[in-house]
């Protein structure tokens, strides 16, 4: 009987032994680093940090329905060269062309406009010159004044090329496809496209 029970207690010992489960990695190991974010701001937020420390502004200009500007949220907003940049020289601000809220802005007060099965935000047509295009990527100054809104799906490398351009100040020295072509490729070895 004792041969049977340690017979027994050696074959239950085999079997933990070899179905154990692998021992947890390290803590610091198994910790995995997040992926980095632009951190957007309501527009009022931007508006009233940019009073006190000036900073140009990046305005995403979306809506729920918009499947394009679901993919520049994935494609383009998460690569961490444009999250950094965007960052450290913006104010990130989304903001949603049909949300209901009104918005003001110093002395001036935004409103939804309801329009059949679908309406607008005053500050969305104003942002966008009333050409209603989703998404739309609006640069403005760091007076609040209104530099460019650029249509449509944005690749990442482009974008990169587009908020470099406008962050540093270069489309007052020279047009786009100058600065593409030269400035931005000498300052901006790396492709954005292949992070």
């Amino acid at each position: 009987m004792t041969r049977f029970l340690l017979l027994a207690a050696t074959l239950g010992l085999f079997a933990l032994c070899a179905f154990r489960l692998p021992a947890p990695a390290s803590e610091s190991a198994s910790v995995k680093s997040e992926p980095k974010h632009i951190k957007w701001l309501t527009i009022q937020e931007a508006y009233a940090l940019t009073q006190k420390q000036p900073r140009k502004f990046v305005i995403d200009v979306y809506t729920d329905w918009c499947g394009w500007c679901k993919v520049m949220d994935r494609e383009t907003f998460s690569k961490p060269a444009i999250v950094d940049y965007v960052n450290a020289n913006y104010y990130p601000v989304r903001f949603n062309a049909e949300q209901t809220a009104d918005v003001t802005l110093g002395k001036q007060t935004f409103k939804y406009i309801s329009g059949g099965s679908r309406g607008v935000h005053e500050l969305a047509a104003a942002l966008l010159k009333n050409q209603m295009s989703y998404p739309t990527t609006v640069f403005m100054d760091e007076k609040f004044n209104l530099i460019q809104p650029i249509p449509g799906y944005l690749k990442p490398q482009l974008f990169h090329q587009i908020i470099t351009y406008f962050g540093g100040n270069n489309h007052q020295k020279e047009p786009f496809d100058q600065y593409k072509d030269g400035t931005y490729a000498r300052s901006y070895k790396t492709s954005v496209a292949g992070q």
